[in-house]
């Protein structure tokens, strides 16, 4: 299976996966996927968020979503338990396109190592 195919297929699993976990089989959309892995990775569920605070959580998705890909690495915790990162290398010009493949593969990357998919 080509590289391309293998992460379409991917790419729905994930999404049926989390749209029906979490939009009662709604399609969600790459940005709500990016949310709800903030939420994950901040580890404070059922919480309401203030909208520069949701903002935040979809830094800390990006992040850490792409620490694999070396640029980003985990530099601390703070007091309110927020994770910080690091860039490591600054993400070259990508197109609309390229971000959305990048970012889909990161996804996809992820919930194969949290052994989700």
């Amino acid at each position: 299976m080509a590289r391309d195919e293998k992460l379409k297929e991917q790419w729905e699993e994930v999404v049926t996966l989390i749209s029906t976990k979490f939009a009662d089989g709604d399609t969600l959309d790459l940005d709500a996927i990016i949310y709800i892995i903030g939420i994950q990775e901040l580890g404070k569920l059922n919480t309401d968020f203030k909208k520069d605070e949701k903002i935040n959580l979809m830094h800390i998705a990006i992040c850490r979503l792409l620490e694999p890909f070396g640029y980003y690495a985990f530099d601390y915790f703070d007091e309110e338990g927020w994770p910080h990162y690091t860039v490591l290398e600054k993400l070259p010009p990508l197109k609309a396109g390229e971000q959305s493949v990048l970012m889909k593969e990161a996804i996809v990357l992820y919930f194969v190592e949290k052994e989700v998919i």
